[in-house]
């Protein structure tokens, strides 16, 4: 049998087939029914197929997968719905929502053109799609043909800036419904590459959890997402417990607020990267046997100051300019040019230990420990994430604070922020028979305050508050179905490399091999003295 990765995008002809039945299905037959009639009365033609992705709830391991550590997500039902259809004899994509609240967005048929992040609008997230099929088709050697208009309307309900990927849901199913409008059909992990790829147009340096979790989702179970290359494990929650997702009502603007937020991070990881290989020889050679232990969390105490380095301090360290040392990204440059320190110690110990986490979590599902000391266990685990995501990696904000705290006072085990933070949603891990109780007391204590002052409707509360058991995606051209994403992979384009199992940890490794495409001299491998190993790998 084939792994899943390697499966391709199944294709659907009833929405039967995708939702079931029920009340899901009939809420899907009406969504279709209005995405149709829009479609008619905008472009006077039906749509030729749809795509349909779903947005994602990260139980555990936040900031790591672009660090190439795994992650433990699961999909949701809230998902993006696109409708396509091309225009032979055109030359322009017109890109219109559902929501009134997004004009029609308008662009060239040229997969070659830039995006322009100064003027950031929504529909960009369908140019990173166009742009990034067409590339990935030219690499393959397929001959996609004279670019074509097309005519799209997406109908999103993963709510924007809350954590629960709503961008990537986007992307994701405008890929798959460009993908299948030109014919073509992908294996999943080829998808999930190009696509976590594709999200880069927009200026933030992401991995590629969501879209891996939107790819590879499967009923009834959260994913251990590993990397490089992209592997997925089946992860079955107790019974006895659920996840309830609330929205902390503000938003998280990742893009907007990249520079000083989300790639300042990116940025401060490889910069702590670079600190502790400079280090390499000591903590291979004299680190773990004076210490008794290679634990790299040891390493960030030992040789990573607390105090927030200068660029200046940096770059005398390294003795290189840090442009140079980033290889001029735009996005990096951003970050050096809003920048006046950077924090290497915290952000390396958030990576080092949240990695730890995401592991214990899953081993504690699979332990023996009886259904009551599964849940405490696991929530102890996502208050340890909470605590280093907050005070550490410093993505929290007084709202999610709040939210969490409220959880936590209320009935939840555990509480944590979820998805890139700075607003957006927290999860909290509640007990199945105290769900519906868990839920009320929460509206009553954080929402209802909000609501008396239309930060929020009352009728809208569904969308921002609500359990969640793991769900699956499904993207369909009649219908298609997608069940998992690819991270792209770090190591690709290597000539030389740095393994794992030869005693770097991943942290340095992903910088030592950047270094290496560019400068191949200058880094030589070096082996382990004496069978000795430096770094620490976090086990399976």
């Amino acid at each position: 049998m084939a792994k899943q990765e390697e499966v391709t995008v199944p294709i659907f002809s009833s929405l039967e087939s995708v939702y079931g039945e029920g009340s899901q299905l009939q809420e899907a037959k009406t969504r279709f029914h209005v995405l149709t009639a829009k479609f008619n009365q905008l472009f006077g033609a039906t749509p030729q197929l749809f795509a349909r992705s779903p947005g994602r709830v990260n139980l555990i391991g936040e900031h790591v997968d672009y660090e190439g550590y795994s992650v433990l997500p699961m999909a949701i039902r809230q998902d993006t719905i696109v409708a396509i259809r091309k225009r032979e004899g055109q030359s322009q994509l017109r890109i219109a929502n559902v929501n009134g609240k997004y004009s029609m967005c308008t662009y060239p048929a040229d997969p070659h053109q830039e995006i322009d992040l100064k003027n950031h609008k929504w529909g960009h997230y369908f140019i990173c799609a166009y742009k990034g099929f067409h590339e990935y088709a030219k690499s393959k050697g397929v001959n996609i043909g004279s670019p074509v208009g097309l005519d799209v309307i997406v109908d999103g309900v993963v709510p924007t800036g809350s954590g629960l990927s709503s961008s990537a849901a986007f992307v994701c199913s405008s890929t798959i419904a460009i993908m299948a409008v030109f014919g073509q059909n992908f294996e999943k992990r080829e998808l999930a590459q190009f696509t976590s790829e594709c999200e880069q147009h927009i200026g933030t340096q992401s991995g590629g959890m969501d879209q891996a979790i939107s790819i590879m989702a499967k009923p009834g179970f959260a994913k251990l997402i590993d990397f490089n290359p992209v592997r997925a494990t089946d992860v079955k929650l107790p019974d006895c417990g659920s996840f309830v997702v609330a929205h902390s009502l503000a938003e998280s603007q990742k893009a907007v607020t990249a520079a000083k937020n989300f790639n300042k991070r990116v940025v401060e990881c490889r910069l702590a990267s670079l600190r502790l290989f400079l280090m390499w020889r000591v903590l291979c050679v004299s680190f773990a046997g004076d210490h008794g232990s290679s634990d790299p969390l040891l390493a960030v105490k030992e040789y990573l100051k607390e105090e927030p380095y200068t660029p200046e301090e940096i770059e005398k360290i390294v003795e290189e300019k840090l442009p140079s040392i980033l290889n001029n990204d735009p996005t990096s440059l951003a970050v050096l040019n809003a920048a006046t320190h950077f924090k290497l110690h915290q952000r390396a110990a958030h990576v080092y230990s949240e990695a730890r986490r995401v592991h214990g979590f899953k081993d504690t599902v699979y332990s023996n420990l009886s259904d009551e000391e599964k849940l405490k266990k696991l929530g102890d685990l996502m208050n340890g994430s909470h605590y280093s995501c907050s005070v550490l990696y410093e993505c929290s904000c007084p709202e999610l604070e709040e939210l969490v705290q409220v959880s936590r006072e209320n009935g939840a085990l555990g509480a944590r922020l979820t998805g890139a933070g700075w607003g957006g949603c927290a999860v909290a891990l509640v007990k199945e028979s105290g769900v519906s109780q868990f839920i009320s007391v929460v509206k009553e204590k954080y929402y209802k305050k909000r609501i008396e002052k239309g930060v929020v409707k009352e009728e809208d509360m569904e969308l921002y508050l609500f359990a969640s058991k793991p769900s699956r995606l499904q993207v369909f051209s009649s219908y298609i179905e997608v069940s998992e994403l690819f991270l792209l992979e770090f190591y690709s384009n290597n000539k030389t490399k740095f393994s794992y199992m030869e005693g770097l940890d991943k942290l340095i490794t992903s910088y030592v091999n950047e270094q290496l495409m560019r400068h191949e001299e200058s880094f030589k491998e070096i082996p382990p003295r004496d069978g000795k190993r430096c770094g620490a790998e976090i086990e399976d």
